[in-house]
């Protein structure tokens, strides 16, 4: 019984004593605090499983204490016991309404107080049991992705209220599928235990971690920073790359992919933290996976490892992503079935497109990789193509500066952006149209020769190369510049 915390609330010094005194003998940790609204302060910073409260008090009376405390939002149920001299039925009853469990009389008595305490212990240990069986993940023992973001919100409101840091990491175990294939379910079975227990045995107390579906995991870091987040999921990665199944014929080894983000100043809701990790995630994965990715260091990029005194200001200034993109002349949309965004990309030569959604605002992107993943399977050409888009986008407004783009595309191996204006896509940057733009701009500065053109009818350029003590010639063709 001495697991369940007790917080009695009581204007009477005398009586405040008593009671501790009689329940600390009986294994209950106790704190005491003198009104109302004291109670309420208390459970906010450390939750109780039991509040004893008098009915009469200052500031808040026990009536009222009993409707706020039911109205908070807490981590656990807490077993509410009044100490009243109040005898009408219709005085218990409009406690029982505002969500009182049990009443003690006074003159207190030892002997009745602890029969009560056992009574709500039992209540308590029920409610535990039931509590955890919804809560929490069959599989892994780890939070389920609802309880997940029932803990997020209230973190999330607690670090708004207190400005706080807050930070969330997302965990994608590398290739589990095949995992699942090639070595059967009750391996990967024992794989998503081993990580569960490893991301647990790494976090503090405060800490929440939960499987967030399949092989993708979540974890919420309160009073951590960015960088700390980053520097915990690195350690986490370190060590998850250590743990060897053992399988026939050799140990199964396995890594994992990490995205993280800091809540920001201007998030609407707690879910976007859950987003923005997302997306990190999501450019951990395709740069290659087994790493760490902060938000910040793909959205922000605001170093890019050069020197300063090779970096070349000039052919970034005053350059925004509508001075360097290539304009959308068509786009898909996603009622378009999947063998017609084929003939699309086939059509126009381009290996990616946006997608419209109904509201004619981007709400993906898909790639020749999305559809030839979906040919493979010819009972798929008719479905929709935003059954296979990608929906986190990579997305720069028309005016952002060029260089934030740049060094964007630098860090990560994503190879192209989509530029919108106002959520309407209306151009790509990738990095050829970047290339391509630095090579016109040096041209157009006088830093290096045109390109001379073919002597073929063609009409495509050439770079001759000398090569070796006899110059041969290596003639390279690319496309013609068209310098604006």
């Amino acid at each position: 019984m001495g697991r369940y915390k007790v917080l009695v609330g009581d204007d009477d010094p005398a009586m405040l004593r008593l009671l501790s005194r009689w329940l600390e003998n009986a294994g209950y940790p106790t704190r005491t605090v003198t009104d109302g609204q004291k109670v309420l302060e208390a459970t906010e910073l450390e939750c109780p499983d039991f509040v004893i409260t008098d009915w009469e008090m200052p500031r808040i009376t026990g009536l009222e204490l009993c409707r706020r405390l039911r109205e908070m939002v807490l981590p656990h149920y807490v077993y509410i016991l009044f100490l009243t001299v109040k005898a009408t039925s219709e005085e218990m009853i409009a406690a029982l309404d505002v969500g009182a469990n049990n009443f003690l009389r006074k003159p207190v008595s030892q002997g009745e107080l602890l029969a009560r305490m056992r009574s709500g212990s039992q209540v308590l240990e029920l409610e535990r049991r039931l509590t955890l069986m919804a809560r929490t993940d069959a599989l892994t023992g780890l939070l389920t992705q609802r309880s997940f973001y029932e803990v997020l919100a209230r973190e999330w409101h607690r670090s708004q209220r207190h400005h706080l840091p807050l930070s969330c990491v997302m965990v994608d175990l590398d290739f589990f599928k095949q995992v699942n294939d090639v070595h059967g379910h009750p391996t990967g079975d024992s794989l998503l235990k081993m990580a569960a227990e490893l991301l647990l045995d790494n976090c503090r107390a405060g800490d929440s971690v939960c499987r967030y579906g399949g092989e993708e995991f979540a974890v919420l870091l309160p009073e951590t920073g960015e960088l700390d987040a980053a520097a915990w999921a690195e350690r986490t990665r370190q060590r998850l790359a250590g743990l060897r199944i053992p399988t026939r014929p050799q140990e199964l080894r396995v890594t994992g992919s990490f995205g993280v983000a800091e809540c920001r100043d201007d998030m609407r809701n707690s879910e976007e933290l859950v987003n923005l990790a997302d997306e990190a995630l999501l450019c951990a994965k395709r740069m290659g996976r087994d790493r760490v990715v902060s938000y910040a260091s793909v959205v922000d990029a605001t170093e890019t490892g050069l020197q300063p005194s090779k970096r070349q200001d000039r052919i970034f200034q005053d350059i925004r992503a509508r001075d360097v993109m290539s304009p959308l002349t068509a786009c898909l949309h996603e009622t378009n079935t999947i063998d017609e965004t084929a003939q699309f990309l086939l059509q126009t030569g381009i290996p990616s497109s946006p997608v419209l959604g109904a509201d004619n605002q981007l709400a993906g992107f898909v790639s020749e990789k999305e559809i030839m993943t979906a040919l493979a399977s010819p009972q798929c050409w008719h479905r929709a193509v935003s059954t296979v888009m990608r929906t986190n986008v990579i997305r720069y407004e028309e005016d952002t500066p060029i260089r934030t783009i740049y060094e964007f595309l630098c860090r990560v191996a994503i190879h192209r952006v989509v530029i919108t204006r106002e959520g309407l896509p209306t151009g790509t940057i990738s990095r050829d149209s970047l290339l391509r733009w630095f090579r016109n701009w040096v041209i157009s500065m006088g830093l290096v020769p045109p390109v001379p053109p073919c002597p073929l009818p063609c009409g495509c350029s050439t770079i001759g190369m000398a090569s070796g003590p006899d110059r041969r010639t290596l003639d390279i063709v690319l496309p013609g510049p068209s310098v604006e």
